[in-house]
C-alpha cells in the first residue's frame, strides 16, 4: 500500500487518538523495517512505536498466498 504524506499523517493521527483507548488490528505482509517504503522513516518509527507499545504481535510465519500468486503472475508476464 502506498500513502501520500497527508494519508500517512492521518493514519498516525488515528492511531494516536486510539492509543490506550481502543484496540487496533493491522495485518501486513511486510516487516516493520519494510514499512519505510510506505511511510517516511521518522513517521514510520512513530507509528511502529504506537502500535507495539502494550500491544501483541502475532507472527504467523506463513507466506501470503495472494502475494505469491501476484508475484508469480508478474514474473510470468515479464517472461512473455
Amino acid at each position: 500500500m502506498e500513502l501520500d504524506r497527508r494519508g500517512a499523517e492521518l493514519l498516525f493521527q488515528v492511531l494516536t487518538e486510539r492509543e490506550e483507548k481502543n484496540s487496533v488490528a493491522i495485518a501486513s505482509n511486510e516487516s516493520f523495517s519494510g514499512w519505510t517504503k510506505t511511510f517516511d522513516p521518522r513517521l514510520c518509527a512513530a507509528i511502529v512505536d504506537r502500535l507495539t507499545f502494550g500491544g501483541n504481535i502475532i507472527e504467523t510465519g506463513t507466506d501470503s498466498y495472494r502475494l505469491a500468486t501476484t508475484r508469480a503472475r508478474a514474473e510470468q508476464q515479464a517472461a512473455d
